[in-house]
């Protein structure tokens, strides 16, 4: 038989044939083969001394010792017999080159050894440009191949680039890649080229993602390796330097101490038993891993908390008492609801903390009236802005399965003081957000509920703390914006604006010797007047409470200052005329009830959130259809009153003696002047009913003369809110005389009677009472 291609045609072959277990040779492939089967040394013997071509088929079944024609695919290689060593256990070590794939056509012979009779398969090897590009493709791929698998080198790499004929390509690539046998027999069986390209281009594709996957998780695993074992050398170094300094301490002694004041420390029965169980786990675990120290954190806090230490209440009323008056003037309310809970706690010692919400307008003293109580009770003081908290986890804390995981600010401030019973200012209450990570105040639903604060159960903790000997004090400027459920769990305390005498009592007594203490100067340096000072509160500071009064007292005190540095005053005595030297021109004027000097125009009353004022309501009319214009950025309900107040006049035209013809020949505009600030509100009905009464009548209202109060269209005078406020701000402008709904007539009792001692009040059911009250006579 002659190797030459153009002596081989397509005919049947008889080849001597050897299986091979989980080998496939291809053509072109030079590779070493180990002999040591029965029938294999068999064939080797039987072969001529000239023959040295045999066919080589790959089994099926690899773990078969003794095949059977059954087990052998039908496709082998023929291939040569290039060198042949026998070996000292009888076995033969064979050099072979794979010349031509054939498939069998027939076994003629299974004893001794197989022969068959096979049709050799050539390849067609038409230079196309897909075969081309393929071709190219696969040694890209192959090249790439090699930077991964150690068993190729650079020879091969050398070998492939360098081979141009595709079908001699593709069966080197095949040979060298460590395919599984399906595989490879499948690319051994496939006789035409493109396809035969196209299969090992996929299956190098498929190789190659793998290798790089290994070879990604390769690298991640050694870097975190490297990670680990550096920074265990380096805790191994640092551990060494501290012994050398003598700062060393070891973790076993730690959790010694850990556990000692576990020991030692009183808490309830159910947070021991977490508390031991997490100091078990952290004795098994390593230092270096990253649940040590989430653990030791959590075991932190746990010894930390002060579950069973509380401070001794100053139980003395009359101590109470004293210290409440030396801190603040006024506030008898809440001064009363205190000393009223300190007389239940000397009777009953084990009494739950009272929940009181203190509302207000800004400065009237509500968050320093919160220390003054902890100063009174004996009790620690912790004061939690709730301004803008959006977080329901500000309140409940974090999960410890989160990074950074924290309690809630109710047990970090419990903490801080060390005691389970102080008193916790949550300050803004109504400022209180709610947005995607919850709502804060249905947390504090279960703070602020004595039934259920015993048991407060915090997210990181994860075991209950008793909230329920805590004393919490809400603050809030208005109590609308409280939810309802929130609201019914305290006991709202309303704190009214300061009148003019207080303001002077509070700033001759706290803060004016406060600003001369914190600038340095005494009261023989600066000398406040009586005068002086009811000028700033009354020229230079409109507020329910006394924050911008104290600024200006600060001013003033710093002008002087500065005087007195500079050698030009010893001492100044503050009066009315020198507060315009350090403040400048007044800012605030009093309104002067002499405006009402033309028919038309009514005086009312109004209650800001920064105190009482007087409202001037002005009407007027003209040629029209009876149409109604209000101006003054007034609010739906007010517009609602003045409204109601012209239908009343309408219908009640001939009782009240007017000329009906107003309601079709005439146009009424109603105006409230300021019409830069809003203004809503039913209680300047009565007042829109005298301006337009006024109008229509021609009679003046009475001078120093002012009303409030809500009306109906059947005539009826109904009771309005602020009346503290507004007969405070009646008194400021100069009005002797006011017109309140009878129903209001109990709520003068908050007002001190030296206050108003020489004001008239009168008290209406109806507006047909305004007309003899409120109007001058007819002929006047």
């Amino acid at each position: 038989m002659h190797l030459n291609k153009e002596n081989r045609n397509r005919v049947l072959e008889s080849l001597p044939v050897m299986p091979l277990r989980n080998t496939v040779v291809f053509p072109h492939q030079v590779i070493p083969l180990a002999v040591g089967r029965e029938r294999s040394l068999s064939l080797l013997q039987g072969l001529d001394e000239g023959t040295k071509i045999l066919g080589l088929i790959a089994q099926r079944d690899g773990r078969i010792e003794d095949p059977s024609p059954n087990d052998l695919y039908g496709w082998g290689t023929a291939a040569m017999i290039l060198k042949k060593f026998k070996m000292p256990d009888g076995t033969q070590q064979l050099i072979v080159q794979g010349l031509y794939r054939f498939k069998v056509q027939k076994i003629t012979q299974t004893a001794p050894y197989f022969i068959a009779e096979v049709e050799e398969q050539e390849s067609d090897d038409d230079l196309t440009v897909e075969i081309a590009a393929l071709s190219n493709n696969i040694k890209a791929l192959f090249q790439k191949i090699v930077d991964h698998i150690p068993y190729l080198t650079n020879e091969h790499r050398v070998m492939i680039l360098n081979t141009e004929e595709p079908s001699k390509l593709v069966d080197l690539v095949a040979a060298h890649i460590n395919f599984n046998v399906q595989e490879k027999q499948q690319v051994l069986e496939t006789p035409l080229l493109l396809t035969r390209l196209e299969k090992v281009h996929y299956l190098l594709n498929k190789e190659l993602q793998i290798l790089e996957l290994g070879t990604k998780i390769q690298n991640d695993v050694q870097g975190e390796l490297n990670k680990t074992q550096r920074q265990y050398y380096l805790r191994e170094q640092l551990k060494a330097i501290k012994k050398e300094l003598g700062e060393y301490e070891d973790e076993s002694s730690d959790l010694e101490d850990l556990r000692e004041k576990l020991a030692g420390m009183e808490m309830p029965d159910e947070v021991r038993k977490v508390a031991e169980k997490e100091m078990n786990r952290l004795s098994r675990m390593s230092p270096m891993a990253s649940e040590f120290t989430v653990t030791r954190t959590y075991l932190d806090w746990l010894l930390e908390m002060p579950w069973k230490i509380s401070t001794e209440d100053q139980l003395d009323v009359n101590q109470a008492e004293k210290i409440l008056n030396n801190d603040h003037y006024g506030l008898e309310k809440v001064k009363k609801r205190i000393l009223e809970y300190l007389a239940v706690r000397q009777l009953k010692a084990d009494m739950k903390g009272p929940i009181l919400c203190f509302v207000g307008p800004p400065g009237v003293g509500k968050t320093s009236l919160g220390r003054s109580i902890a100063r009174a009770l004996n009790r620690k003081f912790s004061r939690l802005s709730l301004g803008g908290v959006r977080d329901e986890a500000e309140i409940r804390g974090h999960r410890r399965t989160y990074v950074g995981a924290l309690p809630g600010r109710i047990i970090q401030e419990i903490k801080k003081v060390g005691s389970n019973n102080p008193v916790i200012m949550l300050d803004e209450i109504d400022k209180l957000g709610m947005d995607f990570r919850g709502d804060p105040s249905s947390a504090l639903l279960e703070v602020l509920d004595p039934e259920q604060n015993f048991s407060f159960a915090d997210h990181y903790l994860e075991v209950p703390f008793d909230l329920s000997k805590v004393m919490f004090i809400a603050t809030a400027n208005i109590i609308d914006p409280i939810p309802p459920a929130l609201k019914d769990r305290m006991e709202i305390i309303e704190i009214n604006g300061y009148i003019e005498e207080e303001k002077l009592h509070i700033a001759n007594r706290y803060l004016i010797p406060k600003q001369l203490e914190n600038h340095g100067l005494n009261k023989e340096t600066v000398n406040f007047t009586q005068p002086g000072v009811r000028e700033i509160i009354g020229r230079y500071t409109r507020e329910a409470g006394v924050r911008n009064l104290e600024r200006e007292i600060a001013n003033i005190i710093r002008g002087i200052a500065r005087e007195v540095v500079d050698k030009k005053v010893s001492s100044r005595k503050i009066t009315p005329g020198k507060v315009a030297e350090y403040l400048g021109p007044e800012r605030f004027y009093s309104e002067v009830s002499e405006r009402v000097s033309q028919p038309g125009v009514a005086t009312g009353l109004a209650w800001t959130p920064v105190g009482g004022d007087i409202l001037f309501i002005e009407a007027t009319k003209m040629k029209g259809k009876g149409s109604l214009t209000l101006t003054g950025k007034l609010g739906e309900v007010m517009k609602e009153s003045a409204t109601a107040a012209l239908s009343f006049l309408r219908s009640n035209a001939t009782r009240f003696g007017l000329d009906d013809s107003f309601r079709d020949e005439s146009d009424i505009h109603i105006h409230v002047p300021a019409g830069a600030i809003p203004k809503d509100g039913p209680s300047a009905g009565i007042t829109m009913f005298s301006a337009l009464y006024s109008l229509l009548s021609g009679r003046r209202l009475r001078q120093k003369l002012a009303m409030t109060g809500e009306i109906t269209l059947r005539g009826m005078v109904m009771p309005v809110g602020g009346i503290r406020e507004k007969v405070i701000a009646a008194r400021r402008a100069g009005i002797d005389t006011v017109i309140l709904p009878f129903k209001n007539k109990k709520d003068l009792e908050d007002i001190p009677k030296n206050n108003i001692a020489h004001m008239n009040f009168h008290y209406i059911k109806e507006v047909d009472e305004l007309l003899d009250l409120a109007f001058e006579k007819p002929d006047a």
